[in-house]
């Protein structure tokens, strides 16, 4: 058995100030004893201006905000998935990019958003990701102490073909670090993270952004740990805040031996 813990945050563009939020929630999951922490999408910087994004944000080596969480995983001994950074690339280019860290404080892996958010939910809200970001090309996974992670951010979700090949290739867990949209949050989120936990038989850990932000995007919140078989372990709705839960790393393959879907497709 091993503990993990969710971050909930309302981020902003002052990355000192995302800083500040993410540290203090970090220290209360290590008080709740946790093995594993995981921050949401855009734990670092929220924004969708892509000029603001590109003087706020810089390479991985100097980047300010991983400093930070890289410091907290050596101090207090813990693995850390910084669910999303703005990564700014050569020629003004601006990746998605989650983070994952080990209890030394060193990177192990990182995961570039691989599907882009290019939606029209109104005529009021429209986003179009593809404008601001380039794709990541590569689905990526790693072997944690407790067994292997898959890694995923957001509007990945709507894609099963991802969570597929992940958990075929050994995935026991599942990270979908989110900034998901009020609207969709309301009508799918649940749903979603549901049918990925049960259709692979993964825990999912979805560490969301909750709350009206600075610029007044809303988005849902529902901060959720998932069992394989679907149950709801422990949810956070809109605050700021952290859940923790006990998580048994060998349910997974317990449940795939009864109902062996993933070796029949």
């Amino acid at each position: 058995m091993f503990k993990v813990s969710c971050i909930q945050l309302k981020s902003n563009n002052s990355i000192q100030q995302n800083i500040i939020r993410t540290k203090k929630l970090i220290i209360k999951a290590v008080k709740q004893k946790t093995d594993f922490i995981l921050t949401p999408e855009a734990s670092s910087v929220f924004s969708l201006k892509k000029k603001q994004l590109l003087n706020h944000c810089t390479s991985m080596s100097k980047d300010i905000y991983l400093k930070s969480i890289k410091n907290l995983a050596k101090k207090y001994k813990k693995w850390i998935l910084i669910g999303s950074l703005i990564i700014k690339l050569p020629k003004n280019r601006l990746v998605n990019r989650s983070v994952l860290i080990d209890k030394n404080g060193k990177i192990r892996t990182f995961y570039d958003k691989i599907h882009m958010y290019n939606v029209k939910l109104s005529k009021k809200e429209k986003y179009s990701e593809s404008k601001i970001f380039s794709a990541g090309k590569k689905l990526k996974s790693f072997k944690l102490p407790w067994g292997k992670i898959g890694l995923s951010i957001c509007y990945d979700l709507r894609f099963p073909n991802l969570y597929r090949k992940l958990s075929k290739a050994g995935s026991v867990f599942l990270s979908i670090p989110s900034a998901f949209t009020e609207t969709t949050g309301k009508r799918h989120w649940h749903s979603l993270l549901k049918a990925r936990a049960i259709e692979n038989f993964c825990f999912v850990f979805a560490p969301a952004q909750g709350g009206k932000h600075y610029d007044g995007r809303k988005t849902f919140g529902h901060t959720m740990v998932i069992s394989p078989d679907g149950k709801i372990l422990k949810e956070l709705k809109k605050s700021e805040g952290v859940i923790t839960v006990s998580i048994d790393p060998a349910l997974p393959k317990k449940l795939r031996s009864i109902i062996p879907s993933l070796e029949a497709d």
